[in-house]
Formats: structure tokens, C-alpha cells, sequence
């Protein structure tokens, strides 16, 4: 890869970090307002807007038919439907921070699924690396067990479906970015993502008789920003960022950089919402974040030997 298109990957992915982490800032921000499906329903329309008006202009061109569209489905439940609907609706009942800890995860699910899927080989020493990490979440979240709070085991169990389904979606994008461009992958699952869950929010509102309140949580100034921040940056934003990232380089390289993300997503949550952080929240971050560079430094060094 030449240095100029390499830079241009860094600096996305390191924009991705920085937007996911304060993602979780905003959304935990926008649930003092509304309800997770609001919150949703609301973001994919400011992302749908986002991605539309550029479109309109034919400032980019879209080559897409249904039976190409067909392809990016599974893609689209996977990230953003199944991704943010378990991580809006984990923050519920889990700090920001933690939420962040979890995120780092991913990257574990992400080689596993990547040597079963797309049959990348792992060394032995990575192997050791990814059960440090794993051991990390499991510490968190039998510490948090401890205190027998049921709804915030909730939270991270739905937190842990959230990193799982991002790294599903990491190995599935990583074979469509080879026939998909960035923008074509991202219109599809956005717009998805945009019908899914304005139906899911109205309909609830039609039921419970409520739609006079649906659009009420404009009101809010705080309720704006976060989702303006969350439908632009966090959803369009890092749908386009990750789709382009992962077309230039492998999945479990691109997932080291959510670990990025953890460390913000920590000091937004502590300096912004006062939340606590305790000392099982640092054994276990130390846990997942320094396995996950075991499995990426010795995967590096394997290839390294190899082409040597």
C-alpha cells in the first residue's frame, strides 16, 4: 500500500476512535430525553438525511439494483441494526465507561470469526493473547455480578451482543468492500437501518397512543445535539469510515483501533457524567486491551517472518 493511501487509512481509523468513543457520551446523554427506540429512530433519520442530500446533488453516484442490495442485508442487520440497537438499549443499565471496556472486545470476536470465515491462521501466542482479553470481560463482568444487580448484568451481556455483532459485520464488510464501494455499502445499511427503526418507534408510539410525543424530545437542546452528533458522526460518519477502512486493510487490523475509542470512551464518562470508575473496571481494561495487542503485535510478527 503506498504511504499516502496508508496515512489516509490511519487518520480514518483514528477518527473512527475518537467518534466511537464519544459516542457513548451523547447516548447516554440523549436517554435522559427519550426512549432507546426514539433515540434510533431519530439518529438513522439525521444519518438518512445526511447521506441523502450529497446523493440528490449526484455528488456521488450509487451503482445499486435489488439484487446487489440483497447482498448488503445481512451486513445491514448485523451493523448498524443489531450493533446500536444492543448498545443503545445496554447503556440502559451501564455507565458509559464500561460500555467503552466492552467495545474492546470486539477485536477477539473479530479474529475468531475471521480464522473461521476467511481462514486466517492464528499462533499459538495469539491464541494466549485472545483468552487474556476474554478473561478481562469475564473478570468485569463477574465483579459487577458481585454486587447482584440484575439489570446492569443486563447491560453487559447486551453490550457483549453489541461488540459480537460489530465483529461479524467487520469480517462480512471486509469480503463486500472487494465488489461494494464505501459509500454503496453505507446508503444501504443506513437507509435500512432509517425504515427499521421508524417503524419499530412509531408503531410503539400508535400502540401506546403516544405519537403526539414522538418528535417532543426536540425540545431539548442537549436531546439535538446528541443527535446530530450520533446520526451524522457516529452513524454515517463511521459507517463510511469503517466501510473505506476495511476495504484497505484486514479486519482484525482495523478493529485494534475500537481499542482507541475504550480509553476515551472511559475519560468522557468520567470528566463529562461523573460516572465511577473502579479498580476492576482497570484490571480488566489492562486485561482486554493488552491481549488484543498480544494478538495483533505476534500476528504482525508472524507475517513478518513470513515474508522474510
Amino acid at each position: 500500500m503506498p504511504d499516502n493511501n496508508k496515512s489516509l487509512v490511519y487518520i480514518a481509523a483514528i477518527a473512527y476512535a475518537l467518534i466511537t468513543g464519544l459516542s457513548f457520551l451523547f447516548t447516554k446523554m440523549a436517554l435522559t430525553v427519550a426512549n432507546p427506540a426514539d433515540i434510533l429512530a431519530h439518529r438513522f433519520t439525521a444519518a438518512f438525511i445526511g447521506l441523502l442530500i450529497p446523493i440528490l446533488f449526484k455528488w456521488v453516484k450509487l451503482d445499486l439494483d435489488k439484487e446487489r442490495i440483497r447482498k448488503v442485508i445481512p451486513l445491514a442487520i448485523l451493523y448498524p441494526l443489531l450493533f446500536f440497537g444492543f448498545q443503545t438499549t445496554g447503556l440502559q443499565y451501564a455507565t458509559s465507561s464500561e460500555g467503552g471496556i466492552l467495545l474492546a472486545s470486539s477485536p477477539v470476536f473479530t479474529m475468531i470469526l475471521a480464522s473461521y470465515f476467511l481462514k486466517e491462521e492464528s499462533a499459538m501466542l495469539q491464541k494466549i493473547s485472545v483468552i487474556i482479553s476474554v478473561l478481562g470481560v469475564i473478570y468485569i463482568t463477574l465483579m459487577k455480578g458481585a454486587a447482584f444487580e440484575l439489570n446492569n448484568i443486563l447491560g453487559i451481556v447486551l453490550l457483549l451482543l453489541s461488540a459480537l455483532s460489530m465483529s461479524g459485520y467487520s469480517v462480512l464488510a471486509r469480503v463486500l468492500t472487494r465488489d461494494f464501494s464505501s459509500t454503496e455499502l453505507s446508503y444501504i445499511m443506513v437507509s435500512i437501518s432509517f425504515m427499521v427503526y421508524n417503524a419499530i418507534a412509531i408503531t410503539r408510539h400508535f400502540i401506546g397512543g403516544t405519537i403526539d410525543t414522538f418528535l417532543l424530545p426536540f425540545s431539548n437542546i442537549n436531546f439535538v445535539i446528541s443527535i446530530v452528533y450520533l446520526g451524522i458522526l457516529s452513524s454515517l460518519g463511521t459507517s463510511l469510515l469503517t466501510n473505506y477502512i476495511l476495504s484497505k486493510i484486514e479486519a482484525s487490523r482495523m478493529s485494534v483501533f475500537s481499542n482507541l475509542g475504550t480509553v476515551i470512551s472511559i475519560i468522557a464518562g468520567v470528566v463529562f457524567l461523573k460516572e465511577d470508575i473502579y479498580y476492576y473496571h482497570i484490571i480488566g481494561s489492562i486485561l482486554i486491551v493488552g491481549g488484543v495487542i498480544g494478538t495483533n503485535y505476534f500476528k504482525k510478527d508472524v507475517c513478518e517472518i513470513e515474508e522474510g
